[in-house]
């Protein structure tokens, strides 16, 4: 990534980020259906069936917010790198006309 730009980076970086969230989320998920398959009565059993969807839901939308994120300031990146190419073309015409 000697010479990536910023923006491949940071979309880069976020999908590392997103796959070791939603494995963590898993993982949680799944510890807490194994306390749901040892529970001894209905209600408990219920309780950790809730909470191990919880969990992966708010997991999952955590990952969707991290993934929203990187993508805008990987654009915002990218777009002010086009504005500022532009503006120094820009300015090198204006140059050359006055010359």
């Amino acid at each position: 990534m000697a010479e990536a730009d910023l923006d491949v980076v940071i979309r880069h970086l976020a999908k590392q980020q997103n796959k070791d969230l939603m494995a963590a989320a898993k993982s949680r998920r799944d510890r807490y259906n194994a306390l749901a398959a040892k529970a001894k009565d209905k209600e408990t059993r219920e309780k950790y069936k809730q909470i191990s969807k919880n969990t992966m839901a708010q997991g999952v939308a955590a990952a969707r917010r991290l993934q929203t994120s990187a993508d805008n300031a990987a654009d915002s990146y990218a777009r002010s790198m086009r504005n500022a190419a532009e503006a120094h073309a820009a300015k090198k015409a204006v140059k050359k006309t006055k010359a």
